[in-house]
């Protein structure tokens, strides 16, 4: 367990933003972890994942802590169900793709989607109506003033859409070490309620459906639509589709009404921040090496060596044209450092 100094961050970020922390150190275990805690008590510390859903605007004047935590076992389990715990460093995808072969079904539809087991709480991550909070039992974390380990539960997480308690109450004072979830082990229920997929399933002539067969159809549209990091730094969705009070959108939608919505509450409606974004022509756009890809407009991209301020100075002005077009405010989904 070596601390470095003035460590690139270039490989620790999905965008690829070269960007230096003051001290860099990767923690592999949970006594790994209080040690350097322990020993670094009043220090400034930066806690860093998977690096995939953030932009770096700037160097880390801070002790860089990797959580490198790795490791998943079957918890307990009944006939109908298993509860799985995953490390907090354990590749999402490569996570799911496990609890797939092993026919547990609850993760599918949220395959392929960028970062680590630790920090899919932190944004009640979600894909193709599938969300974190609809498998999520509890996670450990360790406070990082008393290094004490704290268990919250799925009510104490107080899960929203990309939303939880790590983002507001706690933000920045627990690391999560590990995420426990409960998965089916017969009688999946196969979401395929997104047209997407069943688009994907009907091209590949399957009937029906597995868990493995959804997975499959997601990863094929996510590919055919999302960049991959290892060849066009992004960071995935970057905006948040935002969400409008249905008597602030019926105005907007007399004056758009080709304005795609879906009716997320009783009083309020989801609108597609992609389609907003597509509409005042960001799209495909390029600024120099920071801009929008061409297949999908939620995603802000790094075509080798964008700064991370320039990608943010894309991002307003897409946030202000939207706005201004609208009416309608995007927030971003990624973190900005």
């Amino acid at each position: 367990m070596e601390i470095q100094h003035h460590f690139s961050l270039k490989n620790y970020n999905t965008f690829g933003i070269e960007a230096k922390a003051r001290q860099f150190v990767a923690v592999h275990c949970v006594a790994e972890l209080k040690t350097v805690l322990e020993q670094h008590q009043s220090e400034k510390k930066f806690i860093l994942g998977g690096g995939s859903n953030m932009l770096l605007t700037q160097d880390i004047d801070a002790l860089v802590i990797h959580i490198d935590l790795k490791g998943k076992k079957i918890i307990k389990e009944d006939d109908d169900s298993v509860w799985v715990e995953g490390q907090a460093g354990e590749n999402w995808h490569e996570f799911v793709l496990w609890c797939i072969d092993q026919n547990y079904g609850g993760l599918e539809n949220m395959s392929l989607i960028p970062g680590n087991v630790g920090t899919t709480p932190v944004q009640n991550i979600g894909a193709y109506g599938a969300e974190i909070k609809d498998t999520f039992v509890s996670c450990e974390a360790m406070n990082i003033e008393t290094q004490e380990i704290k268990t919250f539960s799925n009510a104490e997480c107080h899960f929203g859409y990309r939303e939880s308690i790590f983002k507001h109450d706690v933000k920045d004072q627990y690391i999560i070490t590990s995420v426990v979830f409960k998965l089916t082990k017969r009688n999946h229920k196969i979401n395929t309620s997104y047209g997407d997929i069943l688009a994907e399933l009907e091209r590949t002539n399957v009937t029906n459906p597995g868990l493995k067969d959804v997975s499959n159809a997601v990863i094929a549209i996510r590919k055919s639509k999302l960049p991959d990091p290892k060849e066009l730094g992004n960071s995935g969705s970057f905006f948040k589709n935002p969400i409008v009070l249905k008597s602030d959108f019926e105005a907007i939608h007399k004056k758009f009404p080709e304005m795609k919505f879906y009716e997320v509450s009783a009083t309020e409606v989801k609108v597609p921040a992609g389609w907003l974004i597509e509409q005042v022509g960001f799209k495909g756009k390029r600024f120099g090496d920071a801009g929008i890809h061409k297949n999908q407009a939620l995603v802000l991209v790094n075509y080798g060596n964008a700064t991370g301020q320039e990608i943010l100075a894309v991002s307003k002005d897409i946030q202000k044209t939207v706005l201004e077009t609208f009416g309608i405010k995007i927030e971003a989904e990624v973190n900005v450092i």
